[in-house]
């Protein structure tokens, strides 16, 4: 099997040939064409198929509402007391309520999680984490806050109360996985899901995490998910790609994984990525406490955004909003 993945380009200096990436604002020439056991090659555009170019051109649907031509920003509200940078810190329906309406206009999406699935997490009961999730949901919709919201769920029950109190997404670390009933949600809805690659469970996920090949092991994976969610009737227009950054893999992993990381866009869904604030930030960067994470989360954000990255999931969404406008007015956005 051949795994292509596009160089992608920003530059003003755009060649005669060069092709719009999933109708958004990069472009490329060429790719690297990737495969298990041989060494990479790098071919122009005019040497693949019409079926290998297909879901790299083709524009991506907008996703609970919002278009995919430009880097979008999900905003972090977790209402948790041990999430790994901000637990505790919206511990309440009306601090994180009030956040909530104090980012709209930044974010374009408020991402609302009532349970923490950081390394060594323990799971959260079904009611409960409705309880922290659903008044959030209704308190932001009540105050006429006009973001997209998304449910960082793995529970159906959770995702399908979210959904009836106005939320726009699921975004299942699982990718369906821990519950098979969200597939079941997911596909008598209209809400978009964020299908991401996790290996094992937060308990124990970063015990000892391996690979054959890490970018192709997760490619495969979310193929097979996405696919999987297409036999529920989820239309592939509303699925969204996360390659799980941090989620069982170590530092290596995940700077294999964002190396390569347009590789993504063959699946032909937008893709949405999620390193904010992570412990290898901190490790690379020299930033022991997750808090100050914000300068080396913001770099990669801008990095991922010029690999056509279409969602970004952040703590920091003021500065990185900032980052991204800076970055747009370069790539002349």
């Amino acid at each position: 099997m051949r795994y292509i993945r596009p160089l992608v380009q920003t530059d003003a200096a755009r060649p005669e040939g060069a092709l719009v990436l999933a109708g958004g604002w990069c472009w490329f020439d060429r790719v690297e064409v990737l495969g298990r056991g041989v060494g990479p090659e790098v071919l122009p555009v005019a040497e693949l198929s019409a079926e290998e170019l297909a879901p790299l051109t083709a524009p991506r649907a907008p996703v609970a509402g919002l278009a995919m031509d430009a880097p979008r920003i999900m905003a972090i509200l977790n209402i948790t007391p041990d999430s790994f940078s901000d637990g505790g810190r919206f511990d309440g329906a009306g601090a994180a309520v009030a956040e909530g309406v104090a980012l709209d206009g930044v974010a374009d999406l408020l991402d609302i999680g009532g349970e923490s699935t950081r390394p060594g997490a323990v799971e959260v009961p079904v009611a409960e984490e409705i309880s922290r999730v659903v008044p959030v949901v209704e308190g932001l919709r009540a105050a006429g806050v006009r973001a997209a919201i998304s449910l960082d769920t793995r529970k159906a029950a959770v995702a399908y109360a979210g959904l009836k109190a106005g939320g726009a997404m699921i975004n299942d670390v699982s990718a369906m996985l821990f519950d098979p009933k969200m597939a079941e949600v997911a596909g008598r809805t209209d809400a978009a899901i964020c299908l991401m690659h996790a290996q094992g469970a937060p308990e124990t996920m970063q015990d000892d995490p391996r690979y054959t090949d890490v970018l192709l092991d997760v490619y495969d994976h979310l193929a097979e998910r996405i696919e999987a969610a297409t036999r529920y009737g989820i239309r592939r227009e509303r699925i969204v790609i996360d390659p799980g950054i941090g989620f069982g893999k170590t530092m290596e992993h995940n700077l294999a994984l964002l190396g390569r990381l347009s590789l993504f866009h063959s699946l032909g869904c937008p893709v949405l990525l999620g390193v904010s604030r992570k412990g290898f930030i901190g490790k690379i960067g020299g930033a022991e406490v997750a808090a100050e994470r914000m300068p080396g989360s913001l770099a990669l954000a801008v990095l991922a955004a010029g690999q056509g990255v279409q969602l970004l999931r952040v703590h920091d969404a003021r500065e990185t909003r900032q980052g991204l406008r800076l970055a747009s007015a370069q790539w002349g956005m």
